[in-house]
């Protein structure tokens, strides 16, 4: 496992702290667990000494409350004597004087023992200024700020704020209309109108789906080795319409959980649940069926226990948790919940029972159709490699063996359904001078990957069902699907609050569990995300960390309001979104200045405005969105936009071949690109790989980004389109409207004079190069508007290039 502390500069103890200030949770517990868990912590297992720091009644052996010179605790970490210091020295841990001075100071004050922040239940903090406007989260931000006599920054500009709200809610641009007609609405509401419209949007559910698919392990592919293609997008659009519709999300809770456990479920609702089948599927052969099942149900368990509860569940699946009070008998009765589906671990079918249907008549036919087609011809080819076998067939001691070279042996032994390419093509070479066989050898190839095809496009999509006799959970040995030992009953863990007593022991009572208002972790846990989609951190930083190892939060006041409202306002996702894009926090400009930056690098206590680099998902949207080549469409099977050739032949060797879609297709929203498993979409980097549960994606810089953002296709493209738009357009300034449209504000005067340096560096470029200006124009199948002058329309690609590459066009500001 791994162990994270990631303290704060300003939350951090810098100074000696009186008996009376220090907090156990914030002050002690931190120390405890990174310097001492690991051997005197929950796991008996790793228990060393038979000490036991992380309980009361455990740490009481080496505490005597009022006394730090008789305690052995405070002892250990002052003595001269090596052998008896602790942390040992082999571990390279060591206190700071300051750390130990608190421990000494708890240990005088009485130890007053206590819990971790998380697992305390959340409490709606009074809000005690009025002068604080109606939203609350600017109460909180400025009580902080005030506190090193700090203020928000002033208000982001007109053009700023609607470009940021609208890339937040919608993943796109404003259009040009809608910057023109925000700047010239002079009323007091014109922003909360322009948010209310962001949020009435259907591309406000597109957009938020994307981090809710990282969340599930959304893909197209099975994954490993094999990675065979599944059709589990119409589960992708039943997440954007639930998002779209403002559902609830304690009800988007439990109809993904358990939506085919309510009564009399709908179909919808028994497709929600297809949140917890996006695992990953292993059909390699040699794998043992029942070790798969195993760990498909260890993938759904330690989800939830990443989404919802936002604790590493995974530690404990070998041993107790070494530093939250999580024990293996809490792993298995977890695990005990989704341990009922009738699926046995064999295959590598991407469509595994149960499934909902969604497949046409029309594709019904066609699958019938290419199967028969397909085992008529792979028939008449068994029956000539049978011959081939037998007279390649001889006795020798008593037994036949093969005079076959020991690749056509195994190629024939294989059979038509079971072969690769590399096994065709040996079969062939060896027996070219059979012409009638090697043609309908090519042919069963041909008619193989038709039927497969066909049989990958009829939509079904697996859901949850459980068995009608449950099937028995037992704790299993590091985890090891044959080694067994006692016998344990779905139950949630023991430290946490129960859950009612007349609840059903299935995924709905797990689901309806999580959610009840004495759950500490679940409320706080999904708000958290939410603030880390418009500030980049959430206020844990940790996201996927609420235990002890995690970082405390920033704002621990405001968490738990906004846990608590978010509850009280009935769960609604848009109105806490609302909330957090209206407030002055949220609006505030994010330049900074050197005083902020050696105040407060990260930003954490938000003094000025969110400002990162946009996710590159969201990049090649805002290219179509601005070029106006984007496809609004939604919804329907995933797409296959522009790829370099050979990437999936590489990573499957040769099995899977990407065939490029055409005309609309290429230009879908993000949301809607095919995703294959072990090799995700080439023009995407800093995302989620889709194979586990992820619900914080890395956010790097490094020049490779460059190589996709200057020469994609899709970008170069986009670049020969928005130059076309603008051109067209018959505007005085092209180059001005190139700029906003991209940027969402006009240049300046300067920026305006290096655009016009730009330009006329570029016309004077392909002037003298005009079979360059010819290539450059032919990039990608938007079909080109042949009346434009060639180097104009070149010059003006290569300026709008650098434009959706300029670091304002890269990054949420």
């Amino acid at each position: 496992m791994t162990f994270r502390i990631v303290p704060l500069v300003f939350l951090t103890v810098s100074m000696p702290l009186s008996a009376a200030d220090i907090n156990f949770g914030r002050d002690v517990l931190p120390i405890l667990s990174e310097n001492c868990f690991q051997c005197h912590g929950p796991d008996d297992k790793a228990r060393k000494a038979d000490l036991r720091l992380d309980t009361k009644d455990g740490a009481a052996a080496a505490i005597k409350p009022g006394k730090s010179q008789e305690s052995e605790l405070i002892q250990r970490l002052i003595t001269a004597e090596k052998s008896e210091l602790m942390p040992p020295m082999k571990s390279n841990k060591k206190l700071t004087a300051l750390q130990i001075e608190t421990l000494t100071k708890w240990v005088d004050a009485g130890a007053p023992w206590g819990t971790h922040w998380a697992f305390e239940t959340p409490k709606k903090a009074e809000i005690r200024a009025k002068s604080a406007g109606t939203n609350a989260i600017d109460y909180f931000i400025t009580e902080r700020l005030a506190k090193d006599k700090r203020k928000l920054s002033p208000e982001a500009s007109k053009e700023t704020l609607i470009r940021r709200v609208t890339l937040d809610l919608t993943g796109l641009p404003p259009t040009l209309e809608e910057i023109d007609a925000f700047q010239k609405d002079t009323s007091p509401t014109a922003y909360e109108k322009v948010v209310d419209r962001l949020l009435a949007s259907p591309r406000y559910g597109e957009r938020m789906a994307w981090e809710w698919l990282d969340a599930a392990r959304y893909a197209d592919s099975n994954g490993y080795q094999g990675d065979n293609e599944r059709t589990m997008w119409p589960w992708r659009d039943w997440v954007v319409k639930a998002l779209n519709d403002d559902m609830p999300f304690d009800q988007f809770t439990i109809q993904q959980l358990a939506g085919d456990q309510l009564p009399k479920p709908t179909r919808e609702q028994q497709l929600a649940t297809g949140f917890n089948r996006n695992h990953m599927i292993n059909g390699e052969g040699g794998r043992i069926p029942e070790e798969n099942r195993i760990e498909y149900v260890f993938d759904q368990t330690e989800t939830v226990g990443t989404v919802w509860l936002g604790l590493t569940l995974n530690c404990s699946r070998c041993h107790d948790h070494k530093f939250d009070p999580l024990t293996r008998t809490d792993y298995y009765r977890l695990f005990a919940y989704f341990n009922q589906l009738p699926v046995t671990g064999g295959g590598g079918n991407g469509q595994t029972a149960p499934v909902l249907d969604f497949s046409t008549p029309e594709q019904e036919k066609r699958r019938a159709e290419t199967a028969k087609a397909y085992n008529d011809a792979a028939k008449k080819l068994t029956e000539i490699e049978t011959k081939f076998r037998q007279a390649g067939m001889v006795e020798k001691d008593g037994k036949e063996t093969s005079t076959l070279p020991q690749v056509i042996e195994s190629s024939l032994r294989k059979g038509p359904n079971g072969r690769i390419d590399d096994n065709v093509n040996a079969l062939a070479k060896h027996y070219q001078d059979n012409k009638e066989y090697v043609k309908l050898l090519k042919e069963v190839q041909k008619l193989h990957k038709i039927r497969d095809e066909a049989a990958g496009s009829v939509s079904k999509v697996m859901v949850m069902q459980d068995m009608e006799k449950p099937r028995e959970t037992f704790i299993l040995t590091r985890g090891s699907y044959e080694k067994k030992e006692d016998k344990v009953t779905p139950a949630t863990p023991v430290s946490l609050p129960a859950p009612p007593k007349d609840a059903p022991g299935n995924r709905l009572g797990l689901a309806k569990w999580l959610l009840t208002p004495e759950n500490p972790l679940t409320s706080r846990v999904t708000v958290n995300r939410h603030w880390q989609t418009f500030f980049g951190t959430g206020l844990v930083k940790t996201t996927d960390d609420f235990g002890v190892q995690g970082e405390r939060p920033t704002h621990p006041e405001l968490l738990d309001w906004l846990a608590i409202s978010f509850r009280e306002n009935g769960w609604s996702t848009k109105k806490l979104h609302r909330l957090i894009v209206t407030s002055a926090t949220y609006k505030q400009s994010s330049k900074v200045t050197a005083d902020l930056l050696q105040y407060d690098p990260e930003n954490r206590l938000l003094a000025r405005g969110p400002r990162f680099r946009l996710p590159s998902w969201m990049l090649r949207d805002q290219a179509l969105a601005a070029s106006g080549l984007l496809n609004a469409k939604m919804g329907g099977p995933s797409v296959k936009p522009y790829q370099p050739a050979g990437i999936w032949e590489e990573a499957t060797f040769g099995n899977k071949k990407y065939v490029q879609d055409h005309g609309d297709s290429l230009y879908r929203r993000s949301l809607y690109v095919f995703w294959r498993r072990i090799v995700g979409p080439t023009m995407f980097f800093d995302v989620a790989a889709r194979q586990t549960c992820t619900v914080k994606s890395s956010r790097t810089n490094t020049p490779l980004h460059a190589l996709t953002t200057l020469n994609d296709i899709t970008y170069v493209e986009a670049a020969r389109a928005l130059a076309q738009r603008v051109l067209e357009a018959k505007t005085d300034e092209p180059l001005a409207m190139a700029f906003q449209l991209v940027s969402s504000r006009r240049p300046t005067t300067s920026e305006m004079s290096i655009l016009k340096s730009s330009f006329e560096k570029q016309k004077n470029l392909y002037a003298g190069d005009a079979p360059s200006a010819k290539k450059l124009l032919a990039v990608g199948e938007a079909k080109r508007n042949e009346k434009l002058d060639t180097v104009t329309h070149a010059a003006m690609t290569a300026v709008c290039v650098m434009i959706l590459n300029l670091d304002e066009s890269l990054s949420k500001q």
